[in-house]
């Protein structure tokens, strides 16, 4: 294959709704383009992007797929990603290293929630953008209902260059504003007929360019002088403009496409080669240090990995970004996160499962290669001298927690093992084993993709696992003061055991002096403190603990001990075996014996009389409460609101923010569980949601009650 020099190539991604045929889309622009000679159907389960048996499966792409084309000596590097949202990790992968996006959208459907969902993730990424109303040989295509619809929603940048004639069933022709030109199909689609556009149709056409001119113009201020002298732009001059209004989000272009027939493909190719910007015009992956990366000859070579996933018989596949210079079969990089060195060992250009060998590949090209060791998603790779550390792909954000565990305990770490390579390929699969709740968390995107899962385990992994309900990570405290006293004694014939505690504890609130008087029971005990120490606690909050022994009834050397036991209790919380947080302890008499009293024995008498003072002194559990962002389109408000007060949400605010309604609220994570699919069904997949941490804050009683009883089955059980 030819080297493409970086002004020759063009990077997109095809994103949109789940079965708005991007797969398909991708597949007439192989064969448009030369790359295959004969279109595969995702009903047959032969495209050139899903090819992986899980995909056959679910009949869709579930993991994004690097593809290529050509047009115009330009070559076309084609992302196309999944439309589920529950695998947006590759719509977010993809658009960080291309320079333009494709919205597809399924015409006679209109524009749904994942049409909105594509748009923001290309909002957040800054990039460029091409709606493709595809689907107009479909029944019940209302074209221009749905142009209304977008631009109600995403705004009058949306900006015809074609319009279908004769859309649905009998769909054959194109008008095209940009050529004032009519591509007319056989019906077997293929390559059109290039007409003048018939009479019928010439004053819309008139008035689409004109505003097609208009939308340019304004991009640039030579360009709108020329547009005022002269009354209109030549095409090249429209193309300039488009471009910039592209770059800038100004303009938003809309083709027409029936791609099952390969209708108005080779056009949009066309159009992606001359006018989408090359990755020299383009907004680039910034280099967080600073340094300023140079593309052009001489460059050193740099490279970013936004991919990698595992094939039966090949291994590991690395697909990477060119971010500067020229890469080379053989070449030796520098890894940016450890400073190893890293072989590049053969370069392939992919077009799914199918991979070309070549050479070199130069800056802004994409690529893939095997056999690395030390190298993950987000790595960036680079010769010595450069030492280029690229801005690493955001993923979004977990939205669903559930509890995995393999139904044989004999597979624990194979089961660990497996989830590794799955996260290689999906970085949105994330897994941490809690010792607080001893579970082991998946943290994933919704109920989907948990069900894809488990899908690898059951037909890759060959290993049976079942998921259950996280446990939520209470805390427990107390709300007074209290005093108890515990003597441990024990004797077995040789060397006894004896220790005795003392001691008080209160809630422990910032700012507040310790006590030096206390009043219990109608008696009054001066508190000395002779020693303070304060324990910061990892779960969060402090146990502070003040030595107020007077005339040595406890030995010094013992204090240590009885520390240690208040933490072993802070550590296993008498209530309900949560962590305890925000206590004073006041450690003011004891006994000792002169014989048996030894460390074990004040470790275990400091543990009992905590615990003995911590029942009584008006413990409470408190619960993580997060804050919660809810977007909502408007005629589903009620219905989201009282689903949240159904969950204990606390409603802190409410506004509009880009055409949706706001929520905020604080919700306890208890309440949260499976959210992701009520709000999905409440909102019909349009809601969204983010979750932050916030603070922990008292159960009600009944909640508190409720907890108390099952964690006393469950003891009773054990």
């Amino acid at each position: 294959m030819k080297i493409y020099k970086t002004d020759e190539i063009r990077n997109i991604a095809l994103i949109g709704n789940a079965g708005s045929g991007k797969t398909t889309l991708a597949e007439a622009m192989l064969f448009e383009g030369g790359v295959i000679n004969r279109r595969g159907e995702v009903t047959s389960k032969n495209t050139t992007s899903d090819y992986l048996p899980i995909e056959h499966e679910y009949g869709n792409s579930v993991f994004s797929t690097v593809l290529h084309s050509f047009s115009n000596n330009k070559k076309i590097n084609i992302i196309d990603t999944p439309g589920m949202d529950d695998f947006r990790g590759g719509v977010v992968s993809a658009l960080h290293v291309v320079g333009c996006s494709i919205i597809t959208v399924n015409t006679p459907h209109g524009i749904e929630s994942g049409t909105e969902t594509a748009f923001r993730y290309t909002e957040q990424a800054g990039k460029p953008m091409i709606f493709v109303f595809n689907q107009l040989d479909h029944e019940n295509v209302n074209f221009e209902q749905t142009i209304d619809q977008a631009k109600s929603i995403f705004g009058n940048k949306v900006t015809i260059v074609q319009y279908p004639l004769n859309a649905g069933a009998g769909f054959d022709s194109i008008v095209d504003v940009l050529k004032m030109k009519l591509y007319k199909y056989p019906k077997e689609g293929g390559k059109p007929e290039i007409l003048d556009i018939p009479a019928d149709e010439k004053d819309r056409a008139e008035e689409l360019h004109n505003e097609l001119v208009e939308m340019a113009a304004e991009n640039d201020e030579n360009l709108m002088e020329l547009y005022f002298d002269k009354g209109t732009l030549t095409e090249d001059e429209m193309r300039q403009g488009i471009k910039l209004g592209m770059i800038d989000r100004s303009l938003f272009p809309v083709f027409c496409t029936g791609a099952k027939l390969n209708m108005g493909v080779g056009r949009l190719l066309e159009f992606i080669a001359n006018i989408t910007p090359s990755p020299n015009e383009a907004v680039e992956v910034p280099e967080i240090n600073g340094k300023e990366v140079k593309k052009g000859d001489g460059a050193p070579t740099s490279l970013m990995v936004f991919k990698t996933t595992i094939e039966q018989h090949v291994g590991e596949i690395t697909y990477f970004k060119v971010m500067s210079g020229t890469v080379k079969e053989g070449q030796d990089l520098i890894i940016a996160k450890n400073g190893n060195k890293e072989r590049i060992s053969q370069l392939f250009v992919s077009a799914g499962r199918n991979r070309e060998k070549v050479d070199a590949m130069n800056a802004g090209d994409i690529g893939a290669t095997v056999k690395m060791k030390d190298v993950d998603v987000n790595n960036s790779l680079s010769e010595k001298s450069a030492g280029y550390k690229f801005a690493e792909i955001k993923f979004p954000t977990s939205r669903h927690t559930v509890a995995l565990k393999a139904v044989n305990e004999a597979d624990d770490e194979k089961v660990s093992e497996s989830f590794q390579k799955l996260h290689d390929q999906d970085p949105t699969y994330k897994v941490e084993y809690s010792k607080e709740l001893k579970q082991m968390l998946v943290h994933c995107q919704g109920e989907y993709h948990l069900n894809t899962l488990k899908w690898f385990y059951n037909n890759e992994f060959k290993l049976d696992i079942e998921f259950e309900k996280p446990r939520i990570p209470y805390r427990e405290t107390i709300t007074k003061l209290s005093q108890a006293d515990y003597r441990h004694k024990k004797q077995s014939g040789g060397a006894g055991q004896f220790g005795e505690v003392h001691l008080f504890i209160e809630p422990y609130i910032e700012g507040v002096e310790p006590k030096t008087m206390v009043s219990m029971n109608g008696k009054d005990q001066k508190l000395s403190i002779r020693d303070t120490q304060e324990h910061p606690l990892a779960w969060g909050g402090k146990l502070v603990f003040h030595n107020c022994i007077v005339g040595g009834s406890i030995d010094a050397r013992f204090l240590p001990a009885i520390m240690k036991g208040i933490m072993e209790k802070m550590e296993e919380g008498p209530l309900t075996g949560s962590y305890a947080r925000d206590i004073r302890v006041y450690v003011y008499d004891g006994k000792m014996h002169p014989v048996d009293s030894n460390e074990i024995s004040f470790k275990l008498a400091g543990r009992n009389a905590f615990s003995i003072a911590f029942k009584n002194a008006g413990p409470k559990i408190l619960e993580p409460i997060y804050n919660l962002e809810v977007f909502v389109q408007s005629d589903r408000m009620g219905d989201v609101m009282s689903d949240l007060q159904s969950r204990r949400a606390l409603i802190m605010g409410m506004g509009s923010e880009r055409g949706y309604e706001k929520i905020n609220a604080k919700v306890p994570l208890k309440e949260m569980y499976k959210y992701i699919t009520a709000l999905s069904s409440l909102t019909q997949g349009r809601g969204m949601f983010s979750l932050e941490f916030d603070g922990y804050e008292k159960v009600p009683q009944e909640v508190q009650d409720e907890l108390l009883k099952a964690y006393e089955a469950e003891f009773v059980e054990a």
